[in-house]
């Protein structure tokens, strides 16, 4: 099953660090499959805000997320960008390609305290 890296960055920093991370990440996904699948991009708001920006790494599986994080060649780099950069980052499982969201719906329907 996929999984994601997500990223909600806040206040970025210009500065030569942050350059450096840019250019060194992506080496560290190869052994994990990982791949960019947002970055530097555009957002449009439609309920809420959104202050900052997004990063989205998509992975084969939750346990190749989880590697990437703990490698030793990501947490090299980590520090180039936390230094400069606040932020919120999150693992997480994507669902199969034959998710229903309709056997979700039934779970918590079922869960409903009943009337």
């Amino acid at each position: 099953m996929p999984a994601y890296a997500i990223a909600h960055l806040r206040n970025a920093t210009p500065h030569p660090e942050i350059v450096e991370y840019i250019e060194r990440i992506t080496a560290t996904f190869a052994p994990y499959g990982g791949r960019f699948l947002v970055h530097g991009t555009q957002h449009e708001v439609k309920e809420g805000s959104w202050p900052g920006d997004l990063v989205m790494i998509g992975f084969p599986t939750l346990a190749d997320a989880r590697d990437w994080w703990d490698s030793p060649a990501y947490q090299e780099i980590a520090p180039l960008r936390a230094r400069h950069i606040d932020g919120d980052i999150i693992l997480v499982g994507g669902v199969p390609d034959d998710y229903d969201p309709n056997t979700t719906a039934q779970a918590v329907r079922e869960a409903l305290p009943a009337e």
